[in-house]
């Protein structure tokens, strides 16, 4: 099975979700696609019946960092916050172009994210549906959107029954030097 390609990192979360299995599907759905971390703030998990929808037993092989409220958040120096929340604001999440460095962060489906948090947002994307999805299908949705962007993918046929070329080289070659060749590169050369 081929590994998520992706530049930068990212960490999923969510904030006030008080159905374990909601989030262990979200965190189940952030290890899949590759999360660096992912995070609670002021939500009731109960390991244990997170496990019911995280098969992978995402907190075994991921950072889980559960933060008790929102002033005890922390995230990585350079890391942005990313919300995801259906204001007629946000940015819809087809022309959102993701920080290199994000953490996506998502709410109840019915209270949505806090005024606090969205406060705190350095970007605030929607996902163009009528009504609120799943957690863990919005979840989804927001990573699959930040692999294509960011992954290395082969393009995409003209029509639906074209064929798809196979990725090219990367156009990274053997090094250029500006000046003059280091005496190191021949080293092992001019060994007998």
């Amino acid at each position: 099975m081929a590994e998520p390609r992706t530049r930068g990192y990212f960490g999923i979360g969510a904030e006030g979700v008080s159905k374990s299995a909601n989030i262990g599907a979200l965190l189940r759905t952030g290890h899949a696609f590759g999360a660096s971390f992912c995070f609670t703030i002021g939500t009731g998990w109960d390991s244990r019946a997170a496990r019911t929808a995280d098969t992978a037993d995402t907190p075994s092989h991921v950072p889980m960092w559960r933060y008790p409220t929102l002033a005890d958040v922390s995230l990585p120096c350079g890391c942005a916050l990313v919300g995801i929340e259906l204001l007629d604001d946000a940015v819809d999440l087809p022309s959102f172009r993701h920080p290199l460095n994000a953490a996506y962060v998502l709410g109840p489906e019915r209270a949505g994210l806090s005024a606090g948090l969205l406060e705190r947002c350095d970007h605030v994307v929607r996902i163009p549906t009528r009504f609120a999805l799943n957690l863990a299908v919005a979840g989804a949705l927001v990573l699959y959107d930040r692999l294509l962007q960011h992954g290395r993918f082969a393009e995409r046929p003209v029509g639906s029954r074209g064929p798809v070329n196979a990725l090219g080289a990367t156009g990274h070659g053997p090094p250029r030097f500006r000046r003059t060749i280091p005496d190191w590169i021949y080293a092992d050369a001019k060994k007998p």
